[in-house]
């Protein structure tokens, strides 16, 4: 192997040939199919582009100006809550003067190689680069959350084939990146070429997910025509090759229903490039994985779907008694040490709050994810299994939990870089508790939690209130839990015959609220609330009040 410069491997080199495309780039030697394919996805939008390669064309080799080139190029990868930048020269691994690893369609476009190699650089080397999951690569690359699908799960019934389809083209119509991929039953089997033409044990990129219209029709019938719209998605094989030989494989006679407007609207070609059409029926039936980083926009100047975010860095540790383990372990799970006992305990996780605001049901996306290990692969360092756990707590509730509650969502526990969870919550306050499965293992993690709505998330670092500094006020003695069920019979408050009732609770100079419930007067709350009482005989005190809003 030789370490060579690009311009001793052509005379006219150059970072993009005609733009970036998906068929671009073509796996080498290298068992990193997960990473070439999500270099497929990523090649298609160019506004992610500008954030992997900042300032390309200033970094680009110039027959105009051959000084202005440095020789070296900058890359940016999205790791642990911060773009990282990465500089990397233009000298690539090679045999008998060809490129060993990831190589373009073009021999004079390096793009690929060269993210290849600053990739590479950020993992430690080549070999880390060797096996691994492609929904990292799609994170690094964008800085979304990334969503796993087990297709044969999600597609058991025709209702939910439509929905994945629906998510899958809305996702794909905001710019979020796709790979797929068919499960290796055994190492044998890895890399297997099936009898229809794909491959197991190996990821695919997906670069269109469209709704196609069979049979010929002139425009402006066609607006108005009922022809059958087929869903389908458009994959490629980062070998370059090997494509899908079933229905509407590019030798297919199925093509003879689709007219020739619909062929080059889909830009379809029959090269043997490695990228293929699927029908949406046959994608769930012959691929077992599916991943989608999705682009999350924060940015409220925005006419899209923005969303609120909190992002909480945080640390597994024995020394500061935060390595409790799961669920599983109650007896470490929400052990939290009361006093100055020089007996060690395994004392909880993080535990981190936040609020579901508003009068229905929030969509809600929390994302857990650990250090990369990728570098110390070869000291046998593998990730940890995480996973976290939702709950639902009291509605004025500052302090972490030292009881288990009402558990209403948990995550799958993995042994992943990153796992993610969606889920809708009703409204009211929560408490996640990421962890690790196992008691006492340690590493550092980031916690990203987004809302529709502003969630006030915040760390719970304190047990129980704090002592005042003034002697004259007294200490809790005790805590009481009290829980608004419900009210009936109320009277009516407006022309329309109802109410919009909400109850007010207090206790020594305190005050709580529930919610409003409009248009009741029979309301149902269920909401709960904490009091740290200095006086076991004073009174908690209950008024229901009809608003009018």
């Amino acid at each position: 192997m030789l370490i060579v410069c690009t311009q001793e491997l052509c005379d006219d080199p150059h970072l993009f040939v005609d733009g970036a495309c998906s068929c671009d780039v073509v796996q080498g030697t290298l068992g990193n199919c997960w990473f070439v394919a999500a270099c497929s996805a990523l090649a298609q939008e160019k506004v992610l582009w500008n954030k992997v390669i900042p300032d390309h064309k200033d970094q680009d080799w110039s027959t105009e100006d051959p000084k202005r080139y440095a020789g070296i190029f900058c890359f940016r990868f999205y790791r642990f809550g911060k773009w990282v930048e990465v500089v990397v020269d233009d000298r690539l691994p090679t045999i008998a003067n060809q490129l060993l690893f990831l190589k373009s369609r073009d021999k004079n476009e390096f793009w690929g190689a060269l993210l290849e190699k600053a990739y590479a650089k950020l993992a430690g080397s080549y070999e880390a680069l060797d096996g691994g999951n492609l929904h990292d690569a799609l994170v690094d690359f964008t800085g979304g959350v990334s969503e796993t699908f087990e297709l044969r799960e999600v597609c058991k019934e025709e209702e939910q084939k439509s929905e994945l389809f629906r998510i899958m083209k809305k996702e794909m119509d905001r710019h979020s990146l796709m790979c797929a991929a068919i499960a290796a039953a055994s190492r044998e089997e890895m890399e297997a070429q099936t009898e229809i033409g794909l491959v197991k044990g190996h990821a695919y990129g997906i670069t269109a997910v469209r709704r196609v219209p069979l049979g010929e029709s002139p425009f402006l019938l066609s607006l108005f025509s009922n022809r059958e719209m087929i869903p389908m998605v458009r994959l490629r094989n980062p070998w370059g090759d090997k494509e899908w030989c079933g229905r509407f494989s590019d030798t297919s006679k199925e093509w003879e229903q689709v007219s020739q407007t619909e062929k080059d609207k889909l830009g379809l070609t029959f090269d043997e490039d490695g990228e293929f059409w699927m029908l949406f029926e046959d994608f769930c039936i012959f691929f077992t994985d599916l991943s989608i980083c999705r682009l999350v926009n924060t940015s409220v100047m925005s006419f899209s779907k923005t969303w609120c975010e909190a992002i909480f860095p945080g640390e597994w540790s024995q020394v500061t008694n935060r390595a409790g383990g799961c669920i599983n372990q109650p007896a470490t799970a929400l052990n939290n040490p009361q006093n100055s006992s020089t007996v060690p305990s395994l004392t909880p996780r993080q535990q981190y709050r936040f609020d579901i605001t508003g009068d229905k049901d929030d969509v809600t996306m929390i994302c857990l994810m650990q250090e990369d290990c990728r570098s110390q692969k070869k000291e046998g360092r593998k990730n940890l299994i995480i996973g976290f756990t939702i709950y639902k707590v009291e509605l004025n509730r500052k302090y972490r939990l030292h009881r288990l509650q009402e558990r209403v969502k948990s995550s799958d526990f993995v042994a992943a870089r990153s796992v993610f969870l969606r889920t809708s919550l009703a409204p009211g306050r929560y408490v996640v508790v990421p962890c690790t499965f196992t008691p006492g293992e340690e590493g550092r993690f980031l916690l990203r939690i987004y809302t529709d709505t502003n969630p006030e998330a915040r760390e719970l670092t304190e047990d129980t209130p704090a002592p005042s500094i003034w002697p004259c006020i007294h200490y809790p003695c005790l805590v009481s839990r009290v829980t608004v069920l419900s009210a009936s019979g109320l009277q009516k408050q407006d022309t329309f015959g109802s109410a919009d009732p909400y109850c007010v609770v207090k206790c020594e100079g305190k005050r709580v609220r529930t919610r409003v419930l409009c248009n009741t007067l029979d309301p149902t709350w269920g909401q709960s609330f904490l009091f740290y009482r200095t006086s076991s005989t004073s009174p908690i005190k209950f008024q229901v009040t009809l608003n009018d809003i």
